[in-house]
Protein backbone atom coordinates (compact mmCIF):
# COMPACT_ATOMS: atom_id res chain seq x y z
CA UNK A 1 0.00 0.00 0.00
CA UNK A 2 1.08 3.37 -0.65
CA UNK A 3 1.80 5.96 1.90
CA UNK A 4 -1.09 7.84 0.89
CA UNK A 5 -3.63 4.95 1.83
CA UNK A 6 -1.36 4.08 5.18
CA UNK A 7 -1.87 8.04 6.01
CA UNK A 8 -5.82 7.84 5.61
CA UNK A 9 -8.45 7.41 8.46
CA UNK A 10 -9.41 4.46 9.80
CA UNK A 11 -11.68 3.27 7.55
CA UNK A 12 -10.46 4.65 4.39
CA UNK A 13 -7.51 2.33 5.21
CA UNK A 14 -9.22 -1.13 5.68
CA UNK A 15 -10.96 0.53 1.97
CA UNK A 16 -8.03 0.24 0.06
CA UNK A 17 -6.55 -2.56 1.87
CA UNK A 18 -9.80 -4.42 0.80
CA UNK A 19 -9.33 -3.17 -2.90
CA UNK A 20 -5.50 -4.15 -2.73
CA UNK A 21 -6.60 -7.21 -1.78
CA UNK A 22 -8.91 -7.46 -5.22
CA UNK A 23 -6.11 -6.06 -7.30
CA UNK A 24 -3.49 -8.90 -5.89
CA UNK A 25 -5.61 -11.56 -6.71
CA UNK A 26 -6.94 -9.95 -9.86
CA UNK A 27 -2.97 -9.72 -10.34
CA UNK A 28 -2.52 -13.34 -9.83
CA UNK A 29 -2.35 -13.62 -6.67
CA UNK A 30 -3.99 -16.71 -5.23
CA UNK A 31 -3.05 -17.77 -1.13
CA UNK A 32 -3.58 -15.32 1.80
CA UNK A 33 0.32 -15.59 2.05
CA UNK A 34 0.66 -14.22 -1.79
CA UNK A 35 -2.01 -11.90 -1.04
CA UNK A 36 -0.45 -10.73 2.34
CA UNK A 37 3.06 -9.94 1.01
CA UNK A 38 1.44 -7.97 -2.07
CA UNK A 39 -0.47 -6.04 0.49
CA UNK A 40 2.08 -5.77 3.39
CA UNK A 41 -0.09 -6.86 5.86
CA UNK A 42 0.33 -9.58 8.79
CA UNK A 43 -1.53 -13.30 8.04
CA UNK A 44 -4.06 -11.99 10.68
CA UNK A 45 -5.16 -8.90 9.04
CA UNK A 46 -5.16 -10.40 5.90
CA UNK A 47 -7.65 -13.32 6.39
CA UNK A 48 -10.19 -10.60 7.92
CA UNK A 49 -10.08 -8.78 5.01
CA UNK A 50 -10.45 -11.94 2.75
CA UNK A 51 -13.44 -13.42 5.01
CA UNK A 52 -14.88 -9.93 4.60
CA UNK A 53 -14.74 -10.18 0.96
CA UNK A 54 -15.58 -14.09 0.37
CA UNK A 55 -18.86 -12.96 2.39
CA UNK A 56 -19.62 -9.94 0.33
CA UNK A 57 -19.65 -11.56 -3.12
CA UNK A 58 -16.49 -10.01 -4.25
CA UNK A 59 -14.41 -13.10 -3.74
CA UNK A 60 -14.40 -17.09 -3.81
CA UNK A 61 -13.09 -19.40 -2.22
CA UNK A 62 -11.91 -22.38 -4.07
CA UNK A 63 -10.28 -25.28 -3.17
CA UNK A 64 -8.04 -23.25 -0.90
CA UNK A 65 -7.20 -20.50 -3.01
CA UNK A 66 -8.90 -17.36 -3.70
CA UNK A 67 -10.51 -15.86 -6.58
CA UNK A 68 -12.55 -13.08 -8.21
CA UNK A 69 -16.10 -13.36 -7.34
CA UNK A 70 -19.50 -13.18 -9.19
CA UNK A 71 -19.88 -9.81 -7.39
CA UNK A 72 -17.14 -8.16 -9.36
CA UNK A 73 -18.54 -9.51 -12.93
CA UNK A 74 -21.63 -8.10 -12.33
CA UNK A 75 -20.20 -4.89 -11.36
CA UNK A 76 -18.01 -4.62 -14.24
CA UNK A 77 -20.64 -5.19 -16.63
CA UNK A 78 -22.50 -2.25 -15.39
CA UNK A 79 -19.69 -0.16 -14.97
CA UNK A 80 -19.13 -0.60 -18.73
CA UNK A 81 -22.89 -0.32 -19.81
CA UNK A 82 -22.96 2.90 -18.03
CA UNK A 83 -19.88 4.45 -20.17
CA UNK A 84 -21.23 6.65 -22.36
CA UNK A 85 -19.02 5.83 -25.21
CA UNK A 86 -19.85 2.06 -24.91
CA UNK A 87 -23.48 2.85 -24.87
CA UNK A 88 -23.26 5.27 -27.96
CA UNK A 89 -20.51 2.92 -30.02
CA UNK A 90 -22.39 -0.33 -29.36
CA UNK A 91 -25.19 -0.14 -32.43
CA UNK A 92 -22.68 0.71 -34.44
CA UNK A 93 -20.68 -1.74 -33.54
CA UNK A 94 -23.60 -4.23 -33.97
CA UNK A 95 -24.01 -2.91 -37.75
CA UNK A 96 -19.77 -3.52 -38.46
CA UNK A 97 -20.23 -7.16 -37.00
CA UNK A 98 -23.54 -7.61 -39.16
CA UNK A 99 -21.78 -6.82 -42.21
CA UNK A 100 -18.43 -8.05 -41.68
CA UNK A 101 -19.61 -11.59 -39.61
CA UNK A 102 -16.54 -10.94 -37.68
CA UNK A 103 -15.42 -9.91 -34.10
CA UNK A 104 -15.98 -6.39 -33.38
CA UNK A 105 -13.41 -4.98 -30.47
CA UNK A 106 -13.42 -1.06 -29.25
CA UNK A 107 -10.81 -0.30 -26.58
CA UNK A 108 -8.97 2.90 -25.48
CA UNK A 109 -5.81 4.15 -23.90
CA UNK A 110 -4.91 3.29 -20.46
CA UNK A 111 -1.57 4.12 -20.11
CA UNK A 112 0.63 2.03 -22.22
CA UNK A 113 -2.13 -0.20 -22.61
CA UNK A 114 -5.35 -0.75 -24.77
CA UNK A 115 -7.93 -1.15 -23.04
CA UNK A 116 -10.95 -3.72 -24.17
CA UNK A 117 -14.47 -2.09 -23.23
CA UNK A 118 -16.49 -3.73 -25.69
CA UNK A 119 -16.32 -7.50 -27.66
CA UNK A 120 -18.89 -8.25 -30.17
CA UNK A 121 -18.36 -12.12 -31.07
CA UNK A 122 -18.32 -13.10 -34.89
CA UNK A 123 -20.07 -15.17 -36.58
CA UNK A 124 -17.62 -17.66 -37.37
CA UNK A 125 -17.07 -19.59 -34.04
CA UNK A 126 -13.57 -18.22 -33.71
CA UNK A 127 -11.94 -17.97 -30.13
CA UNK A 128 -9.47 -15.19 -29.20
CA UNK A 129 -8.10 -14.18 -26.13
CA UNK A 130 -9.15 -10.86 -26.36
CA UNK A 131 -12.10 -10.03 -24.24
CA UNK A 132 -13.53 -6.72 -22.27
CA UNK A 133 -11.61 -5.46 -19.37
CA UNK A 134 -8.31 -7.00 -20.97
CA UNK A 135 -5.12 -4.68 -21.43
CA UNK A 136 -2.87 -5.22 -24.07
CA UNK A 137 0.43 -2.87 -25.01
CA UNK A 138 -0.79 -0.29 -27.12
CA UNK A 139 2.18 -1.21 -29.89
CA UNK A 140 1.36 -4.83 -30.26
CA UNK A 141 -2.09 -4.61 -31.00
CA UNK A 142 -4.28 -3.15 -33.83
CA UNK A 143 -6.66 -1.27 -31.55
CA UNK A 144 -3.97 0.17 -30.02
CA UNK A 145 -1.81 1.11 -32.96
CA UNK A 146 -5.18 3.31 -33.58
CA UNK A 147 -5.14 5.41 -30.68
CA UNK A 148 -1.04 5.65 -30.82
CA UNK A 149 -1.61 7.78 -34.45
CA UNK A 150 -1.64 11.42 -33.80
CA UNK A 151 1.12 10.85 -31.23
CA UNK A 152 4.73 11.87 -32.08
CA UNK A 153 6.90 9.31 -33.06
CA UNK A 154 9.26 9.82 -30.36
CA UNK A 155 6.50 8.17 -28.10
CA UNK A 156 5.62 5.78 -30.79
CA UNK A 157 9.20 4.14 -30.18
CA UNK A 158 8.91 4.05 -26.38
CA UNK A 159 5.70 2.31 -26.75
CA UNK A 160 7.71 0.35 -29.61
CA UNK A 161 9.89 -0.84 -26.93
CA UNK A 162 7.77 -1.22 -24.22
CA UNK A 163 5.86 -3.72 -25.96
CA UNK A 164 8.75 -5.61 -27.14
CA UNK A 165 9.51 -5.96 -23.49
CA UNK A 166 6.09 -7.13 -22.52
CA UNK A 167 6.01 -9.76 -25.36
CA UNK A 168 9.57 -11.28 -24.89
CA UNK A 169 8.92 -15.22 -23.88
CA UNK A 170 5.38 -14.76 -23.81
CA UNK A 171 3.97 -17.99 -26.24
CA UNK A 172 1.45 -18.11 -28.95
CA UNK A 173 2.89 -15.33 -30.24
CA UNK A 174 5.54 -14.83 -33.57
CA UNK A 175 8.70 -15.03 -32.41
CA UNK A 176 10.23 -12.66 -35.04
CA UNK A 177 8.67 -9.04 -34.24
CA UNK A 178 8.60 -6.04 -36.99
CA UNK A 179 12.06 -3.84 -36.84
CA UNK A 180 11.54 -0.21 -35.47
CA UNK A 181 12.33 1.09 -38.95
CA UNK A 182 9.73 -0.90 -40.51
CA UNK A 183 7.40 -0.23 -38.01
CA UNK A 184 7.97 3.29 -38.22
CA UNK A 185 7.19 2.87 -41.79
CA UNK A 186 4.24 1.10 -41.49
CA UNK A 187 2.76 3.91 -38.57
CA UNK A 188 3.49 6.54 -40.85
CA UNK A 189 1.42 4.74 -43.92
CA UNK A 190 -1.46 4.42 -40.96
CA UNK A 191 -1.46 7.65 -39.87
CA UNK A 192 -2.04 9.13 -43.72
CA UNK A 193 -4.51 6.13 -44.38
CA UNK A 194 -6.71 6.55 -41.10
CA UNK A 195 -6.76 2.61 -40.14
CA UNK A 196 -4.28 0.46 -39.02
CA UNK A 197 -3.24 -3.79 -39.26
CA UNK A 198 -2.64 -6.31 -36.94
CA UNK A 199 -0.85 -8.92 -38.51
CA UNK A 200 -0.29 -11.78 -36.36
CA UNK A 201 1.63 -9.51 -33.66
CA UNK A 202 -0.61 -10.08 -30.57
CA UNK A 203 -2.02 -13.63 -31.39
CA UNK A 204 -0.88 -15.78 -33.55
CA UNK A 205 -3.05 -16.60 -36.86
CA UNK A 206 -5.22 -13.57 -35.68
CA UNK A 207 -5.65 -10.18 -37.96
CA UNK A 208 -7.49 -7.21 -37.74
CA UNK A 209 -7.94 -4.10 -39.56
CA UNK A 210 -8.93 -0.85 -36.98
CA UNK A 211 -9.44 3.03 -37.18
CA UNK A 212 -9.52 5.52 -34.55
CA UNK A 213 -12.69 6.97 -33.06
CA UNK A 214 -12.54 10.82 -32.10
CA UNK A 215 -14.25 13.24 -29.95
CA UNK A 216 -15.60 16.88 -30.65
CA UNK A 217 -12.15 18.23 -30.05
CA UNK A 218 -10.69 16.07 -32.57
CA UNK A 219 -8.54 14.08 -30.29
CA UNK A 220 -8.66 10.11 -30.72
CA UNK A 221 -10.49 8.61 -27.37
CA UNK A 222 -10.95 5.36 -28.48
CA UNK A 223 -10.58 2.89 -31.39
CA UNK A 224 -12.00 -0.22 -32.88
CA UNK A 225 -11.34 -3.42 -35.27
CA UNK A 226 -12.62 -6.27 -37.16
CA UNK A 227 -10.96 -9.20 -36.25
CA UNK A 228 -10.19 -13.02 -37.91
CA UNK A 229 -8.67 -15.90 -38.33
CA UNK A 230 -5.90 -16.13 -41.58
CA UNK A 231 -7.97 -17.77 -43.25
CA UNK A 232 -10.66 -15.44 -43.63
CA UNK A 233 -8.61 -12.31 -43.28
CA UNK A 234 -6.23 -12.22 -46.01
CA UNK A 235 -4.24 -9.36 -46.47
CA UNK A 236 -6.16 -8.23 -49.81
CA UNK A 237 -9.60 -8.74 -47.48
CA UNK A 238 -7.72 -6.28 -44.52
CA UNK A 239 -7.52 -3.42 -46.90
CA UNK A 240 -11.03 -4.09 -48.75
CA UNK A 241 -12.52 -3.69 -44.98
CA UNK A 242 -10.41 -0.43 -44.39
CA UNK A 243 -13.77 2.04 -45.92
CA UNK A 244 -16.00 0.04 -43.64
CA UNK A 245 -13.46 0.24 -40.50
CA UNK A 246 -12.81 3.56 -41.25
CA UNK A 247 -16.65 4.42 -41.89
CA UNK A 248 -18.26 2.80 -38.81
CA UNK A 249 -15.01 4.83 -36.55
CA UNK A 250 -16.43 7.89 -38.12
CA UNK A 251 -19.98 7.37 -37.16
CA UNK A 252 -18.90 7.22 -34.05
CA UNK A 253 -17.15 10.07 -34.38
CA UNK A 254 -20.03 11.91 -35.21
CA UNK A 255 -21.94 11.23 -32.51
CA UNK A 256 -19.46 12.73 -30.33
CA UNK A 257 -19.29 16.40 -31.91
CA UNK A 258 -16.47 15.30 -34.52
CA UNK A 259 -16.67 17.53 -37.59
CA UNK A 260 -13.57 17.47 -39.51
CA UNK A 261 -9.77 15.53 -39.10
CA UNK A 262 -7.35 18.40 -38.51
CA UNK A 263 -3.83 17.08 -39.80
CA UNK A 264 -1.04 15.74 -37.37
CA UNK A 265 2.34 16.53 -37.39
CA UNK A 266 5.20 13.42 -36.10
CA UNK A 267 8.58 14.31 -35.50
Amino acid sequence: MSDQNNNAPAGAQALFRGLAVIDAIAQGARTLAAIGEVIGCTRSTTHRLVNALVQAGYLRSVAGQYQLGAKLIELGFKARDQLPLTNLARPHLQRLAALTQDTVHLGVREGGDVLYLDKLPGARGLEMRSRVGLRMPLALTGVGKALMLDLPESEWHLLYEEGLRRRAGQPGLREDFTPWPDYLAQQQAYAAGGYTFDLEENELGIRCVAAPIRDASGAIVAALSVASAIPYMPEARLRDLCPDVIACARAISFDLGWTTSGGVSHE
